[in-house]
């Protein structure tokens, strides 16, 4: 690990950027152009002193998922990601069809959705990005969730839906992964996932035995949050083409009770998020 190398990189791309790059608010006035290290630190997920450790040449080696973090918040690209990996003394990721690294265009159209719940996913149900809509919405997720297992094995995922949509949540689930599956046999991580899943859950294995293919498309999503109520919301998913990547966007038309309440989340969301900060 090239601690000091590490370091002036860090600063140089924390400089480079602006609040509204990666969809914070400017606030007052700033002495000196960048993100602050606080910033970096909370589109992490990492400790702000720890992240100032690591522009200071003085932080232990950060972990591969940390640095994915990173690569993320400072919107690198992949030549830049692997930079990061290389100075940390760590090789790469390997790409794959379903790459984990979200090019920094996407990210942008990301950040200036300041209005609707949205997220970058894998195909196989990995979320790698979401906004703070989606966040005040479906709850944060941390880079690499996977949704899918979330749902099967987590009922407070599942309870984010009306109890007579979740059967028809669970069945799309299936059939989206199994067509990813075909696609993609020798894909381990697809693979293993329905192997762990067909283990621990009745309901996915009977599912899977029904061999019904579904690959992701428009819809309407029904969802309960805890503080505005039933949202019915126009889900559009856009692909990135060559990546195994998907933008989904959840959105109401204007004059709806639909879009008020989502009016009302974008509220709720961002309170929570200066209060967090």
């Amino acid at each position: 690990m090239d601690r000091e190398e590490l370091a002036d990189f860090l600063r140089h791309c924390r400089a480079r950027l602006e609040p509204s790059d990666v969809g914070l608010a400017a606030g007052p006035r700033r002495r000196t152009a960048g993100l602050r290290r606080e910033e970096v630190a909370q589109l992490t997920g990492m400790s702000a002193d720890y992240y100032t450790r690591l522009e200071q040449a003085r932080g232990s080696r950060p972990s591969r998922q940390m640095l994915t973090a990173l690569a993320r918040a400072l919107r690198l690209s992949r030549d830049g990601r692997d930079h990061l990996f290389h100075l940390a003394g760590e090789e790469p990721p390997r790409e794959r069809h379903g790459s984990v690294h979200v090019r920094p265009g996407l990210m942008l159209i990301l950040d200036r959705l300041h209005d609707a719940p949205a997220q970058v996913m894998s195909d196989w149900g990995e979320v790698l990005a979401q906004n703070a809509m989606a966040a005040a919405l479906v709850g944060e997720s941390a880079p690499g969730r996977n949704i899918i297992r979330g749902y099967f094995t987590e009922p407070a995922l599942r309870a984010l839906f009306p109890p007579e949509d979740q059967a028809e949540h669970a069945r799309s689930h299936v059939a989206q992964l199994r067509a990813v599956l075909a696609a993609r046999p020798d894909d381990p991580e697809p693979a293993a996932l329905v192997a762990e899943l067909r283990a621990v859950s009745e309901e996915f294995s009977t599912l899977w035995d029904e061999h019904e293919v579904e690959t992701r498309h428009a819809k309407v999503k029904r969802f309960v949050h805890p503080v505005v109520g039933l949202l019915e919301l126009d889900c559009e998913v856009l692909l990135s083409s060559g990546e195994g990547q998907f933008l989904v966007v959840h959105s109401a038309r204007p004059g709806t009770e639909a879009h008020q309440r989502l009016e009302l989340l974008r509220v709720v969301g961002l309170q929570d998020l200066t209060v967090s900060r």
